[in-house]
């Protein structure tokens, strides 16, 4: 059992949060080409509001605990570990609303190589629980654009977790999958369960293009985000993501292991 005192004392040590990797020039980079509507960084969203840079900007000092002060340009990100704590509260809160209701569950990543054990972690304890963890369009080719131009990929699960791979990289050397903002796959998933007239998801765990694009489509959507990409926060101020977790998504994949303990724990699902 971890309680909130010593994960949060692990979340500052390993930089999840507090002074995190995520350079202040990029983090300000992505709020202005939010504010430009640059595809890229919307991820899946629509936004309704204006949301110029300095909006995002005070949003993301909001939630996450950023400067708000748009003459601070360069050094490293910070995320208030006290906010982090208190989102994963909240998310525990949904995982363990869906888990009393043995409701269906979609979870999928665009960054597999450093949460995937994360969420096979939630996969697992919630499938215990009862809950059936889709796994629509297994196989499906996702044309996705990325800075080498239009690739195909391939929906894949990893113990019902989805991600995508390159087309014809295979499981070469244990790749765990392909890092992607998209919100494509996400959408072709929930498209296939549509189609097929089997459960649709009550809750969609994931980041990037899952968190942002089931959110736009109207799904009770929950998970992490750094402090580079505005949009599952823009997201949750407009209503249309539940639940956002700052902190930073690129640290070693074991770091992640206490946030897990913690929010199983919370959520009364740890075995």
């Amino acid at each position: 059992m971890v309680d909130a005192g010593v994960l949060r004392a692990h979340l500052v040590g390993v930089g999840l949060a507090g002074v995190v990797a995520t350079a202040r020039e990029v983090s300000l980079r992505s709020y202005r080409l939010f504010a430009a509507r640059d595809p890229r960084v919307l991820i899946g969203t629509d936004p309704q509001g204006e949301w110029g840079q300095r909006d995002v900007l005070r949003l993301m000092a909001a939630r996450c605990g950023v400067s708000a002060d748009p003459r601070d340009t360069s050094g490293q990100d910070v995320i208030d570990p006290g906010r982090t704590l208190a989102a994963l509260d909240a998310f525990a809160g949904r995982l363990a609303a869906v888990a009393e209701r043995r409701a269906p569950v979609l979870i999928g990543t665009g960054h597999p190589h450093r949460l995937l054990g994360f969420y096979v972690a939630l996969a697992e304890a919630l499938s215990a629980a009862g809950c059936a963890v889709l796994t629509p369009a297994q196989g499906r080719s996702v044309d996705i654009t990325t800075r080498f131009g239009l690739r195909t990929h391939n929906l894949d699960y990893v113990r019902g977790v989805a991600l995508v791979r390159e087309s014809g990289a295979g499981h070469a050397g244990g790749e765990p999958g392909a890092h992607t903002h998209s919100p494509l796959p996400v959408r072709v998933a929930l498209d296939a369960a549509s189609e097929s007239g089997g459960p649709l998801p009550e809750l969609v765990i994931g980041d990037h293009g899952w968190l942002c694009g089931a959110g736009q489509l109207g799904f009770e959507a929950v998970g992490p985000a750094d402090t580079d990409d505005p949009a599952p926060f823009v997201g949750q101020a407009e209503g249309f993501v539940s639940v956002v977790v700052p902190l930073d998504d690129a640290v070693r994949s074991e770091y992640y292991r206490p946030l897990t303990r913690y929010v199983l724990n919370r959520a009364c699902l740890s075995r």
